[in-house]
């Protein structure tokens, strides 16, 4: 008898193709993606000053989730958005920018949007006062900024209509 219960098992699962796996999916092929670049940009390295500005991208990107707070500029108790442009300047390239988004303005050549580079400081207009905002651009349409109360340092579209509409000028810090 046991031995008739063990042949109709083997037969039964034989049968049902061993449907307690799942079944596996045919292979998709799916194309290759083309990219396409453009024919206008330069294909040169990258200057020296745009590789000492990678300092100011790491500094800037450890500050990532970091809660903000008025007043604040260090890692440990928090930044403020110039908070966090001082200390990133300061950690990258030993400078001391002065303390306020508005000061901070004022530090270094204005620059058109088009020739914004990664280290650049963006500022913006939150308080119906100019320049009440600073933040770093990152490239490729994104900055980081400290924000608001109660939300951390992130990153940001720069040509998101919130922000652009409230763009107020950019500069480069000479480092």
């Amino acid at each position: 008898m046991r031995f008739k219960l063990l042949y109709l098992s083997v037969f039964c699962g034989a049968f049902t193709g061993c449907s307690w796996l799942p079944p596996v999916p045919a292979p998709v092929s799916v194309p290759e993606p083309t990219v396409e670049r453009p024919r206008d940009l330069p294909r040169s390295p990258p200057s020296e000053q745009a590789t000492r500005r990678a300092e100011a991208l790491l500094q800037v990107l450890l500050a990532l989730g970091i809660d903000y707070r008025y007043g604040g500029q260090s890692p440990t108790t928090g930044f403020d958005c110039s908070g966090l442009v001082t200390h990133v300047f300061r950690e990258a390239y030993g400078l001391r920018l002065p303390r306020t988004s508005y000061a901070q303005s004022q530090a270094g050549p204005t620059i058109s949007p088009t020739e914004l580079e990664a280290g650049d400081l963006v500022f913006f207009n939150t308080l119906n006062r100019p320049f009440s905002h600073v933040g770093i651009y990152l490239g490729d349409g994104r900055f980081v900024h400290a924000p608001r109360t109660g939300a951390r340092v992130r990153v940001e579209r720069f040509d998101g209509a919130y922000w652009i509409k409230r763009f107020d000028g950019a500069r480069r810090v000479p480092i």
